[in-house]
């Protein structure tokens, strides 16, 4: 299970946090969807995120406002293309809960301008445990 996701679990849209080649980051709200334990975001491949994906999985992600207004603290984690069998089901879990959004609008959006719509699973990176506190 991918615990670490607690923070973006109860939003919609979070802010995702991509890298240029340079090291820069450029934070981006996308809609969020869950299927059980995986966290899946859309996107198409002319956009300057999948650019950026393409050359830098690791992202950070935050729960957000539409605006991308941070409302929770940042995930560092990772940001995996899929395809065939496991793209149909991002998709779906976008279109359930993002009904008039990501089950009508953006998916005849990236037709009519001849996008190919880009699926993403979100995994958040394992954190550590903190080492146990010295006594004195």
């Amino acid at each position: 299970m991918n615990g670490n996701l607690g923070p973006a679990r109860d939003a919609k849209t979070i802010l995702l946090t991509t890298y240029k080649r340079d090291g820069t980051p450029v934070g981006t709200p996308v809609s969020i969807a869950f299927d059980s334990d995986r966290a899946f975001f859309r996107s198409y491949d002319k956009a300057w995120k999948t650019r950026r994906l393409r050359n830098n999985p690791q992202v950070e992600f935050a729960p957000a406002t539409l605006r991308g207004k941070t409302t929770g603290p940042p995930v560092r984690g990772r940001a995996t293309l899929l395809a065939g069998q496991q793209a149909d089901i991002a998709s779906r879990a976008l279109a359930r809960h993002h009904r008039v959004l990501q089950g009508i609008l953006v998916p005849l959006a990236h037709r009519l301008r001849g996008y190919r719509t880009l699926h993403y699973e979100l995994t958040a990176d394992q954190v550590p445990a903190s080492p146990a506190p010295t006594a004195a």
